[in-house]
């Protein structure tokens, strides 16, 4: 099916998704921070399908992140997750191509229904 990378601090969150994806049958990656989740992003060549992106990790900010990705010209679909609905930080998401923003804690159903939309035209 799809690659995908989830970036959440929460060791607990990064596990449910990566157990819900692959049951789904998608291959997941996981990262604890922005500096992992760019060496992933670098080391894979940018060739996610969909990041699930938390915006609020240590070191980097998810926006930081995001920023960093468009500014390497990867246009790699973001679902952003936060527990914290800071409106400036979603506009200035919407701003760098997220469609979907996803407050915590979100529901399973929700989420599923949106990998599935990111993914439609990749799968």
């Amino acid at each position: 099916m799809a690659d995908i990378l989830v970036v959440d601090d929460q060791a607990g969150i990064r596990l449910l998704l990566k157990e819900i994806l692959e049951r789904q049958g998608h291959t997941v990656h996981l990262a604890a921070d922005g500096r992992e989740a760019l060496g992933a992003i670098r080391a894979q060549q940018g060739s996610f399908d969909l990041i699930l992106l938390d915006m609020k990790l240590p070191g980097q900010s998810g926006l930081e992140v995001l920023r960093a990705l468009r500014n390497e010209g990867l246009k790699v679909p973001v679902i952003v997750m936060s527990a914290y609905g800071d409106v400036e930080q979603i506009h200035e998401a919407r701003r760098l191509g997220v469609e979907t923003y996803l407050a915590k804690p979100f529901d399973i159903a929700e989420l599923s229904h949106e990998v599935a939309r990111h993914l439609s035209p990749a799968v």
